[in-house]
């Protein structure tokens, strides 16, 4: 799920502000593994 979300937040249709706080933590790792860890702010 998190490869997911942080796949709509690079592609510009979800914010990291609307991700569940249950995996935030996932989904900014997976962003920052994407090289784009301004992203997960």
């Amino acid at each position: 799920m998190a490869e997911f979300l942080a796949y709509r937040i690079l592609i510009g249709k979800l914010t990291f502000a609307r991700v569940p706080e249950k995996l935030k933590d996932d989904v900014k790792a997976v962003l920052i593994e994407s090289g784009k860890p301004e992203l997960a702010e």
